[in-house]
């Protein structure tokens, strides 16, 4: 029995008899080792309502607005004889302070300050500005762009003329306060009856639900609160007037917010706004 050799079949290997005794021997498949793979880095999936994402499909300008004082409002009269309401926007100081790039914020956008600030300005403002080479300002805002090409330098200063006599801008800014208001006036509600039989309730909302079906105050239901003082937009407004040196600029009709309230005022987003995706597809 010596010379013979004999096995037994297992599950996870195999017994042989050879001439020096038993022998046992694996025979399940070898898994290479995680350590002789290089590793690869896969990546990142692209989700819809990311910064990248929006970046794309974000209507956007070519290049920025400015920034603006309302001055209040005047009657305009054309050549032909025409009149129409208009209001004075004072641009006062208005100079880029920085940029925000792609690499480093996600988007761009550019930075304008306005009306300079000669005190209460702390060492970490003066720093910034001191970096722009302008001098401080009051009121500081936001403009995005659509590539880098519309970037301006930075500590050039724009003026009124910036925008053409007889273009379109559109004009942001704080809506007028009015406090706590009723539902006649916050909503144009008619109010109740004025006959006999209504008591002290002449400019009241009336009901507000049913009693038992659905037996609550419905959520969006319009009812007495506090009124203005949101971010408003008036679009596709007439430039009338541009003055560089003045610092005037007149556009048509009325633009939101009180005398001497900060505004932006940019090109007409409906017409001249354009989002990279319909570029890309030549529309």
């Amino acid at each position: 029995m010596n010379n013979s050799i004999w096995a037994v079949g297992r599950k996870s290997g195999s017994l042989f008899m050879g001439g020096n005794g038993l022998v046992f021997t694996r025979n399940v498949a070898q898994i290479t080792s995680i350590h002789a793979i290089p590793s690869m880095r896969s990546e990142a999936p692209v989700i819809n309502h990311s910064l990248e994402v929006s970046n794309l499909r974000k209507s956007l300008l070519g290049r920025p607005g400015l920034l603006g004082i309302k001055r209040g409002m005047i009657t305009w009269f054309t050549e032909k004889g025409e009149q129409f309401a208009a209001t004075v926007i004072e641009i006062d100081s208005c100079e880029v302070i920085k940029h925000k790039t792609l690499e480093s914020d996600g988007y761009w956008s550019v930075l304008l300050g306005q009306v300079d600030k000669l005190k209460n300005v702390n060492e970490k403002e003066l720093a910034k500005f001191a970096a722009a080479g302008v001098s401080p300002k009051q009121n500081i805002g936001e403009f995005r762009v659509r590539d880098e090409s519309g970037l301006i330098p930075v500590g050039t200063e724009l003026k009124a003329d910036y925008f053409a006599v007889g273009q379109l801008v559109d004009v942001k800014a704080v809506s007028k306060g009015k406090g706590f208001a009723g539902v006649m006036k916050r909503h144009g509600f008619a109010g109740l009856n004025a006959s006999h039989g209504v008591s002290k309730a002449h400019r009241s909302a009336g009901g507000m639900g049913g009693n038992q079906d659905p037996g609550r105050v419905l959520p969006g239901k319009k009812m007495a609160g506090r009124m203005g003082g949101n971010n408003c937009t008036v679009y596709n407004n007439e430039v009338l007037h541009a003055d560089g040196e003045a610092g005037i600029l007149v556009v048509k009709g009325q633009i939101p917010g009180p005398a001497r309230a900060f505004v932006r005022v940019l090109d007409a987003t409906k017409l001249y706004g354009k989002s990279l995706n319909d570029i890309k597809n030549g529309m």
